[in-house]
């Protein structure tokens, strides 16, 4: 019964337990599909779980036939279990060679429901992965300050 709890939520987020890499994957990869620009969570998923599996609180089940097939040809990827989630990843040439096909996908396999902000998932993950978010570009704002002038264009009283 000696279990640390953590007293304040900034230790809370920090938790590396299997448990709650899992759910911020979870939520990272939710959100990802819904995101106008997910490149960098689906990044920090597959970081994350490839960090997960190297230190043993994941482990690759075998492949899965993809749902969405790309250009008609039916591809693979790989199934992921960590805690109570299952996930899915691009398989490497190792996968394909290694890991058993266990054929389509299980629709009656679902993971549990979670409560975990994207900010707090955002925040583990980058911690336990030490990845930085890119920063945001604004198209509005003019990268310089120094204005473009035309190579054709003379000035008032060169003409």
């Amino acid at each position: 019964m000696n279990k640390k709890h953590p007293t304040n939520k900034k230790e809370q987020h920090l938790d590396f337990s299997t448990e709650n890499l899992s759910k911020a994957v979870f939520v990272i990869n939710k959100h990802a599909k819904a995101a106008t620009q997910p490149k960098f969570l689906y990044e920090l998923k597959k970081k994350a779980l490839e960090k997960m599996i190297m230190d043993g609180k994941a482990e690759k089940l075998g492949l899965h036939f993809s749902r969405n097939p790309k250009l008609s040809r039916q591809t693979s990827t790989v199934l992921i279990s960590c805690g109570d989630y299952l996930f899915h990843l691009p398989p490497t040439k190792e996968d394909v060679q290694t890991l058993s096909h266990l054929g389509d996908l299980d629709d009656q396999q679902r993971n549990p429901k979670t409560h975990f902000s994207l900010n707090q998932a955002k925040t583990l993950l980058m911690a336990y992965t030490g990845m930085k978010e890119p920063q945001q570009n604004n198209p509005y704002v003019t990268q310089s300050t120094k204005q473009y002038i035309s190579p054709f264009a003379k000035r008032f009283g060169e003409r």
